[in-house]
């Protein structure tokens, strides 16, 4: 099953977000707290509502509630964000493919927290990621791994919490052959896919991937 959730962030509309919403298809909707007026923005019931409920109005949630919404309630006093508790709901359930919309915009210190969310344990073993605008984001753990788009997309290889080593890619511009990546330096920025498929390897450490639509 897919799940599409979204966050309480800028709706971000662009290319990447209508692909997918293609790929969605018959997704479970699952927003966290105000996302909901953005799942309501782009046309989708919620099926599934998540978060302290200090983003939306009274209204809208006793709207919810009629309708059907589940909702799962938490108090404001708490150690995880309304996102984090949505994506650990969704990583219980029988989902293996997590689309996040609203991720971006707003404060900094949430975009930062957002993103970095894709590093959950709970989610290693599912296909999750951020699309917003004609950008779609997800992290690769060890292993190797298909990058599906277009040639002369813009793909950008960022490791997050240390160097990335062992990292090999193919179908890219500009190519890496078991070459390490390290925090900071920018070496991983703006690579050009060459075909419709490009593959990178990685053997040790975690890297960050942001897909763009056609050359940055």
């Amino acid at each position: 099953m897919r799940a599409l959730i979204f966050a309480n962030g800028d709706p971000g509309d662009g290319l990447m977000v209508r692909r997918t919403f293609e790929q969605a298809g018959d997704a479970r909707i699952i927003a966290a707290d105000g996302g909901a007026r953005l799942a309501r923005y782009y046309g989708y019931p919620v099926h599934t509502l998540i978060g302290d409920m200090d983003s939306i109005a009274p209204p809208e949630l006793a709207a919810l509630v009629q309708q059907g919404t589940q909702i799962f309630r938490h108090p404001p006093e708490k150690d995880a964000t309304d996102l984090e508790l949505a994506l650990k709901w969704a990583a219980g359930q029988p989902i293996d493919w997590i689309r996040i919309i609203g991720g971006l915009g707003g404060r900094f210190d949430q975009m930062m927290a957002n993103v970095y969310l894709l590093a959950l344990p709970e989610l290693q073993h599912l296909d999750a990621g951020l699309a917003a605008g004609n950008q779609v984001i997800y992290l690769l753990r060890p292993g190797v791994h298909t990058l599906a788009g277009r040639a002369g997309d813009t793909v950008s290889l960022i490791p997050v919490g240390g160097a990335a080593a062992g990292v090999t890619t193919r179908h890219l511009q500009y190519p890496l052959q078991e070459e390490s990546l390290f925090f900071g330096p920018a070496r991983g920025v703006s690579n050009v896919m060459l075909a419709d498929v490009a593959g990178v390897t990685l053997a040790q450490g975690l890297l960050l991937v942001v897909h763009t639509v056609g050359r940055a």
